[in-house]
């Protein structure tokens, strides 16, 4: 039997309501709570995987801790309506919370008809290298 994921701290809630506060100019609420996820392939059972769950501007974003110091991430809009960032798993969480929201922030210009002006050079690389400002 596995040993269970360690859930996530108050100093890890605290960097994401910093990120968060960061990006939207004020406080939003992040909330605990546990998923059930397949953590690959292979496993025949879901795993109980510690989670940050927030809403801001009509969507709902997600972060799982799938292990010590591994983290998943989606944002989504509705059942059927569900996005990740194109990466499956960050070693760490602020990474993984400022590519999430910077994902989603170009999803939302771009369905408001703008574009985020990226080049395929650019997305070539696996790291984001977003603005400063998150």
């Amino acid at each position: 039997m596995k040993p269970p994921i360690p859930d996530y701290t108050e100093a890890d809630q605290h960097l994401v309501e910093t990120l968060l506060e960061r990006r939207y100019g004020k406080s939003v609420a992040v909330e605990f709570a546990d998923s059930e996820l397949l953590l690959g392939p292979a496993d025949p059972d879901m795993t109980v995987c510690p989670t940050l769950y927030w809403t801001a501007r009509g969507a709902h974003f997600v972060v799982f801790r799938v292990a010590d110091g591994r983290y998943r991430c989606q944002f989504f809009y509705t059942d059927a309506d569900q996005y990740g960032t194109g990466r499956d798993e960050y070693a760490d969480l602020g990474a993984c919370v400022r590519t999430l929201l910077q994902v989603q922030a170009d999803h939302e210009r771009e369905s408001a008809g703008a574009s985020s002006g990226a080049t395929a050079a650019d997305l070539r690389d696996d790291e984001y290298h977003g603005p400063a400002l998150l």
